[in-house]
């Protein structure tokens, strides 16, 4: 969003809940609304909202699970960003067994 870029992180994270509110009343496809969900929590943790971030993240990677299954690439980039907001959040026991089960020896 060319907000972000511009340092403007809450005038893009209004944009993002609009639009996924939008989405949400449309009946967007899941995919899109995963995108757009994803997007939103990429401005929260701008603004330092991580644990809003979090939540977010969570479902993103739950709605790829149940979307595409645990071996989509999509699925495995929501399980990295999901890992990378419980390791900021100094959440390792999570992120280390995320990472077990995402991504499998």
């Amino acid at each position: 969003c060319g907000l972000s870029d511009a340092d403007r992180h809450a005038d893009a994270a209004s944009i993002r809940e609009a639009e996924l509110s939008m989405l949400r009343r449309l009946g967007a496809d899941e995919d899109n609304m995963l995108v757009a969900q994803c997007n939103l929590a990429n401005s929260y943790v701008e603004l330092g909202r991580n644990e809003e971030a979090l939540r977010i993240k969570q479902d993103v990677y739950s709605g790829y699970l149940k979307l595409k299954g645990e071996e989509h690439p999509k699925t495995f980039q929501a399980a990295n960003n999901y890992v990378v907001s419980l390791n900021g959040l100094q959440r390792f026991g999570e992120a280390k067994a995320l990472l077990r089960k995402a991504m499998p020896v």
